[in-house]
């Protein structure tokens, strides 16, 4: 059948305005690293998180509670500078949105820096380096605590990051690192891992710790010199 060339140049407007538009969609849906979310994904609900003051526990340094409407979608990357040189951790907002945008809140308030790490344990059942306390072993938080967001299928294999505690729904800014592996039951909040500088904790590792019973403080001080957000997702 033969087209009229009013119609067919009628035709093609309407083609490349359509090609167009989707190619705008395209673009509103592309984020940098060129990874493409469906609409869906980018229309995801934020989580509610209860960032619960304690005033029994001052914060150890100035910083503000946290927004209580989290993302929850997308990955924070977060480079942890330390004496022994970098480690960089992909979190995984869905995992845990309130643990992560709870860590995030913190590294751009600068509470961790100039912090140390005050455990390392490397025993049968449990090898992780503990960070995140400002004055010492389990003391020293943000001034606030929040829930946990465990998932009792996940496990702890080697370069997890995860919130400590003290029990349950007393999550603050105690995280620790899976340097081997962690034997435990699932009552701790799994953010992430770690996607380079396994060279710094295994350095931190070797380097020993002070106590015979493999439990205790690095046999060297291992200092955080920094925490920043390096990179977004989603």
């Amino acid at each position: 059948m033969r087209t009229h060339p009013s119609t067919l140049s009628t035709y093609l407007r309407r083609a490349l305005a359509t090609t167009a538009a989707a190619g705008a969609l395209l673009a509103l849906t592309a984020v940098p690293g060129g990874t493409a979310y469906a609409s869906s994904e980018r229309g995801k609900q934020p989580a509610t998180c209860e960032f619960r003051p304690t005033p029994d526990r001052p914060a150890a340094r100035p910083v503000t509670i946290p927004k209580a409407k989290q993302k929850s979608h997308g990955t924070v990357e977060v480079r942890v500078s330390t004496n022994y040189g970098p480690m960089v951790f992909r979190l995984d907002r869905e995992l845990a949105p309130c643990a992560v945008g709870s860590l995030a809140h913190l590294a751009k308030a600068d509470f961790y820096d100039m912090s140390q790490c005050f455990r390392l344990t490397n025993t049968a059942r449990l090898g992780v380096l503990q960070c995140g306390d400002i004055y010492r072993q389990e003391e020293g938080g943000p001034g606030y605590e929040f829930d946990d967001e465990v998932n009792p299928s996940l496990t702890y294999p080697r370069g997890t990051i995860a919130m400590g505690n003290q029990g349950p729904g007393t999550n603050g800014s105690e995280f620790f690192v899976v340097h081997s592996f962690a034997n435990i039951s699932p009552n701790y909040t799994v953010m992430g891992h770690l996607v380079s500088g396994y060279e710094a904790l295994d350095a931190i590792v070797a380097a020993g710790i002070a106590d015979p019973d493999q439990d205790g403080p690095p046999a060297s001080p291992v200092w955080i010199t920094d925490v920043r957000v390096v990179g977004q997702r989603g």
